[in-house]
């Protein structure tokens, strides 16, 4: 494939994380399907995440997700992220991905996405060790569980650097243990995007898209193409050695939870539509026949 050939990623290979398209699960669940999407990505839910849901909620989530004809490829856990640190509870960390796996299995889904691990200002060969071990236990309750860990490249040990994931990768040594790439993190985290995929792809199952540039103030994230974390030249050298999985929109223009960033609830969707409709774009995917609003004439 070179890289003036079309990507032509096929449109059911397109999904995204709910709660950067709404709050509320009828709003999430509405939009999804509205742009003619047949996957959603679950991370919060009226700002809880899964694992935080009754029983009886989290039954009452499946049976509408089932309803609206939407799949769930992965759900979003708290586990290892900027949430914590290495120094908090290992047991509640372990309590969490079950609950996470109890309700993520509800819709289907047996694959939960983890970091790391952040510092908490130790030295980082206590670091390393720290989160290490605590991903070698996350492991063994994943293989429990029944269910794969798929690791971000975002906080914690792991994602420092394509090197640290790979050595994290090589020293758990698990089946379980997979990887989440997300194409923008490297503009917050201080490595370019293609260079650290090129390093990570044979454990690549799930991909987030997103994009922006650095500034002198951190990272400024843009519709997808618009950025300089160069999104089409990963999805293409993905596509080439044979992934096949979705592509999962995470915009990050008007929510940005590790911020505190919540976005008017109208803008939200909004440039949620619009993040949908430019990525569609950027992918070659032919949307013949998906719903009215990817023609943009409501919110062109």
């Amino acid at each position: 494939m070179s890289a003036h050939e079309p990507l032509n990623i096929t449109p059911d290979r397109l999904c995204g994380i709910g709660d950067e398209a709404a709050a509320d699960l009828a709003g999430q669940l509405a939009i999804h399907h509205e742009l003619g999407m047949d996957a959603i990505e679950f991370r919060t839910v009226d700002g809880l995440g899964l694992h935080e849901l009754s029983v009886g909620d989290a039954a009452d989530l499946a049976r509408r997700t089932i309803v609206a004809g939407l799949r769930v490829p992965v759900v979003d856990t708290p586990v290892g992220s900027w949430a914590t640190t290495v120094a908090g509870s290992m047991d509640e960390e372990l309590a969490v991905l079950e609950r996470s796996a109890r309700a993520a299995a509800l819709v289907g889904c047996d694959r939960l996405r983890v970091m790391s691990y952040p510092n908490d200002g130790r030295p980082d060969r206590e670091w390393r060790t720290e989160a290490l071990r605590r991903m070698r236990l996350l492991a063994r309750e994943a293989e429990r569980l029944g269910v794969t860990l798929l690791h971000e490249n975002c906080q914690g040990w792991g994602g420092r650097s394509a090197e640290h994931t790979v050595r994290m990768l090589e020293e758990v040594a698990s089946p379980r243990l997979r990887l989440l790439f997300d194409t923008g993190n490297g503009l917050a985290y201080g490595y370019e995007s293609l260079p650290f995929l090129r390093r990570v792809l044979p454990w690549v199952e799930h991909v987030h898209i997103k994009d922006g540039v650095r500034t002198s103030s951190g990272a400024q994230f843009t519709l997808p193409g618009e950025g300089t974390a160069e999104v089409a030249a990963c999805v293409r050298l993905l596509e080439e050695h044979g992934y096949r999985g979705h592509y999962s929109l995470e915009p990050h223009l008007a929510h940005i939870p590790h911020l505190g960033v919540e976005g008017d609830p109208a803008a939200l969707a909004d440039g949620y539509r619009a993040y949908a409709r430019r990525c569609a774009e950027l992918l070659g995917i032919d949307t013949t026949g998906i719903h009215t609003y990817w023609e943009g004439s409501h919110h062109g």
